[in-house]
């Protein structure tokens, strides 16, 4: 995300979905497991997502991926084909 000055501080799912380029029910499924904070705002199903909580879920999943590759448990698709 970039620092725009018209940048919201919450989004939408929709708007969390296409800056993960993923489909809004794996943005509901992440706000259910805990897995990403959203704050749910008036009526049923209405759902806003802090541009920092987006960010700090970004970090996490790259923190993760550079864990596991560390200890050998995740392979790029390519490696196991040139074996």
């Amino acid at each position: 995300m970039s620092d725009e000055p018209n940048k919201h501080r919450f989004l939408t799912i929709d708007q969390a979905a296409e800056e993960l380029n993923v489909k809004q029910s794996l943005i509901r499924s992440l706000i259910r497991s805990g897995e990403l904070r959203g704050v749910q705002v008036g009526g049923r199903g209405v759902w806003r997502i802090g541009a920092n909580d987006l960010e700090d879920y970004i970090a996490e999943a790259y923190r993760r991926i550079a864990e596991r590759v560390a200890a050998g448990d995740l392979q790029d698709d390519g490696e196991s084909e040139a074996q």
